[in-house]
């Protein structure tokens, strides 16, 4: 019996945490849904599939998924020089938006768990506060 409410407590606690995740990433999406319809629409296009050869695709995007930190760099404090995503060499500019970590981590949300991305660890204001221009 103490074995059964020991399992039924730790089912109910991880469930109730998985829960509370889950709608702080809803939450957080929808005002990065909002953040990038201001500001990263015009270059990456609504569906995230980006302009070929000048403004790289968000969308199913290789280089987000392995390049978390640079990605959450890249909008913080803008980004230049050659990247390659998804197999596609990119040598853009990208100036830095002016969004507040708080947005930033939302947009980054939205991104990476939008058109074919996803991201098993939500990105945290304090994540991205920690980030540094190099």
């Amino acid at each position: 019996m103490k074995l059964f409410i020991s399992l039924y407590i730790i089912s109910i606690t991880a469930l109730s945490v998985f829960l509370i995740q889950e709608k702080e990433l809803e939450e957080s999406m929808a005002r990065g849904a909002e953040i990038y319809a201001d500001f990263c629409v015009t270059c990456h296009l609504e569906k995230g599939e980006g302009v070929a050869y000048t403004f790289p695709p968000l969308a199913a995007s290789d280089y987000i998924a392995k390049n978390r930190e640079a990605s959450i760099r890249g909008v913080k404090f803008g980004q230049q020089g050659e990247i390659v995503v998804n197999g596609v060499t990119y040598n853009s500019i990208m100036t830095p938006l002016g969004l507040e970590d708080e947005e930033i981590a939302d947009v980054m949300n939205y991104v990476m768990n939008s058109w074919g991305n996803t991201s098993d660890t939500m990105v945290t204001v304090a994540e991205v506060s920690a980030i540094q221009k190099q």
